[in-house]
């Protein structure tokens, strides 16, 4: 199907050299943002005291979370931007850079509440999300190259699902509903989805260039996948 691609610069249509170097490049700038991640987030636990910081913060108005969410939102708007530009590589690791550092922003209240002493004290948890995560990954990822399926059809699943999250999200902190167990698990198979069609993307629809926004978007879904199993991993302590 896919070999009919008439334009050289898709990697579909590249030669076998060309298409692994490609895909050598994008897992390596995945591999390489998670990396990133971590060192942020490890970096700003070393801060004294910054449980209490941060959520003094956040403490300050019943809305601090939608602000963050919104910024968030831009960051990621001009992120993706950033790095889909065919006219500068600096733009495009700027991308990735913002993004990684938005998520950065928006994981560390959750991780502060997983670790921190002052709330659930359960460290272990990051630890066994991000396994989890990993295993997850792994697995749609053979799914995706062994099945070579484009997965495109998943887009407009997609666009929808995050268009209904973000709306959930928000209604709950004007009508105070909680998001429990069951938004977290929507979100998770939400994540898988958007992993499988980031992964088909990258063997067939971008160019041989967009290695940097093809990482990206990986990033983007396996850090939703991270966030919200580590999530339901939180619930299933608290209400042990």
């Amino acid at each position: 199907m896919f070999e009919s691609y008439q334009n050289p610069y898709v990697v579909a249509a590249a030669p076998v050299d060309v298409r692994a170097t490609f895909i050598r490049r994008t897992y390596g700038h995945l591999a390489a943002a998670v990396g990133a991640f971590i060192l942020i987030e490890f970096a700003l636990f070393q801060i004294p005291d910054i449980d209490s910081k941060v959520m003094g913060l956040l403490a300050q108005s019943p809305y601090s979370m939608l602000f963050v969410l919104g910024g968030f939102m831009l960051a990621s708007y001009l992120a993706n931007k950033w790095a889909l530009t065919s006219t500068s590589k600096g733009m495009q690791y700027a991308g990735l850079g913002l993004f990684v550092i938005a998520e950065a922003v928006v994981f560390l209240p959750l991780l502060l509440v997983a670790a921190s002493p002052r709330f659930l004290n359960a460290p272990d948890l990051i630890g066994q999300a991000g396994m989890i995560t990993a295993a997850m990954f792994a697995g749609l990822t053979f799914i995706a190259f062994s099945t070579r399926k484009d997965f495109s059809f998943l887009g407009g699943i997609i666009k929808v699902g995050f268009l209904v999250a973000v709306v959930t999200i928000v209604l709950s902190f004007f009508m105070g509903f909680s998001l429990g167990l069951f938004f977290s698990g929507a979100m998770v198979l939400l994540a898988a989805a958007s992993i499988l069609w980031s992964t088909s993307n990258i063997i067939h629809h971008y160019g041989t260039e967009q290695y940097v926004a093809a990482s990206l978007g990986l990033f983007a879904s396996v850090a939703m996948l991270f966030f919200y199993i580590l999530r339901i991993l939180m619930i299933l302590r608290g209400s042990d």
